[in-house]
């Protein structure tokens, strides 16, 4: 497997726009935290070409399995998504010349069906359980477009890009995303924070904070009545917090080692947190990343006071745009 692939912009002219994924800008919050004691960095994964932190490892699964062999010039790929993948996929696929198939609930929001289905991706969409709502994705909503996506997958002999298990989820941000906010801080972060759903951004980039800074207290953010990870009974599995949350405690890619604690994030705080990131910072993003920096403002009122807090901001507010995040 060659990863010496390095993702983000190269002076001048690019020779693609993948050559467009990584390098995302680094920026301190120092409106949000005016009146605390510390900082938070932002890292604005909303700027690359598919609006999420997604479009990373959309190029590392692909770049790998071509690299390995295990995809053939020209075959399928398949993948679940709700949408963030599913967009960094369509992108990769459409420059490498697969054709792309994004299995999707319908419970996710429609702003990221539309935009995979206009870089040419085929789109799938998923009935939710009866009782599910929309907007709101249960683990076993997910469970019906795991099932879908392995019929497809089957029936076209495609390959499935797999982001829950795939070790290239993990290696693009412990080879990139981790070190990018490890050289654009001066290393000065001293803790970090993210909502989990695959579990990908946060293993890998805790792996590469602990090594080089084994003090870096990294913490699993989850959703309040969801919280299955740290060891709760889920009460609500149809929470708003898109993308994660799923109820899903085998998620292959976490290493438990890297888990200094968990900090759980309500509807209400996540949606809060992402208004306030819009109208004071002027960042515009979604649901996970107002759980993200929720997280980090209750680490400097309460445990990690007066110290330097890293957060990833996931995604594009452009796709929640039909959603209650922004009436």
């Amino acid at each position: 497997m060659d990863n010496s692939r390095k993702q983000g912009r190269n002076k001048g002219l690019l020779t693609s726009i993948l050559e467009a994924i990584g390098e995302t800008p680094l920026v301190e919050l120092s409106r949000l935290t005016r009146r605390l004691e510390g900082r938070i960095l932002a890292k604005l994964e909303n700027l690359n070409p598919g609006y999420s932190k997604k479009d990373r490892i959309a190029l590392q699964i692909i770049e790998d399995a071509i690299s390995a062999g295990t995809l053939k010039s020209g075959q399928p790929v398949v993948e679940v998504t709700s949408g963030n993948t599913g967009t960094g996929l369509a992108i990769v696929c459409a420059i490498k010349r697969h054709p792309f198939v994004a299995v999707m609930s319908k419970g996710n929001s429609i702003e990221r069906a539309k935009m995979m289905s206009a870089l040419g991706a085929e789109v799938v969409l998923v009935d939710q359980l009866p009782g599910s709502l929309p907007g709101e994705v249960s683990g076993g909503d997910l469970a019906l477009v795991e099932e879908a996506s392995r019929e497809i997958a089957e029936q076209r002999g495609a390959f499935r890009a797999d982001q829950f298990r795939h070790q290239s989820n993990f290696l693009a941000h412990y080879l990139h995303t981790g070190p990018e906010i490890l050289g654009q801080s001066n290393n000065a972060v001293d803790a970090f924070c993210d909502f989990v759903g695959t579990g990908g951004t946060f293993a890998g980039c805790a792996a590469a904070f602990k090594e080089s800074d084994s003090s870096i207290q990294c913490f699993v953010v989850e959703p309040e009545e969801a919280a299955l990870l740290s060891g709760e009974k889920v009460t609500n599995p149809n929470h708003s917090i898109q993308g994660g949350g799923y109820a899903l405690s085998d998620l292959a890619l976490l290493n438990p080692k890297h888990i200094d604690g968990f900090i759980k994030v309500s509807d209400e705080a996540a949606i809060a947190a992402a208004r306030r990131l819009a109208k004071e910072e002027g960042i515009f993003a979604g649901f996970s990343t107002g759980a993200n920096l929720a997280a980090a403002l209750h680490l400097l009122e309460n445990s990690v006071p007066g110290k330097t807090i890293a957060i990833v901001v996931c995604d594009s507010g452009l796709k929640y745009l039909s959603t209650k995040l922004w009436p």
